[in-house]
């Protein structure tokens, strides 16, 4: 899979960050095996795809590894560490990320309803 690829992808969950007002990283460089993304203190993170996911399992791979590095950087900040935050059940739980019938979606880990597609959650 190729820089662009993953690139694409993760303007998709950039879209998501910036909808729900969470700390957004600088992408400063790109690694052999993928992007690196900084947050404001400094730290950074790596984001790698695999060379046999499909566009829906690379949207959600990326997905994942976002939240993992935005639940980070949202601590480091002070700030509630739970991001995106399920509309459903606020400030109780993070929505998941997964593949339904082909599609990279976020889930309400509670009920297991389908919340949005990645790249598709709504401005708070």
């Amino acid at each position: 899979m190729g820089d662009e690829e993953l690139a694409e992808a993760l303007a998709v969950v950039m879209r998501d960050l910036r909808a729900h007002r969470a700390v957004l990283p600088e992408v400063r460089e790109h690694t052999e095996h993928g992007l690196m993304l900084y947050a404001p203190d400094g730290s950074g993170q790596g984001v790698v795809g695999w060379p046999d996911d499909t566009p829906a399992e690379r949207l959600a791979r990326v997905a994942d590894q976002v939240q993992d590095w935005a639940v980070e950087a949202l601590w480091g900040e002070g700030a509630p560490a739970v991001w995106p935050h399920c509309p459903a059940h606020p400030g109780t739980h993070p929505l998941t990320v997964g593949v339904v019938r082909g599609e990279a979606v976020w889930t309400c880990p509670r009920s297991g309803a389908t919340v949005a597609p990645v790249g598709a959650l709504e401005d708070l």
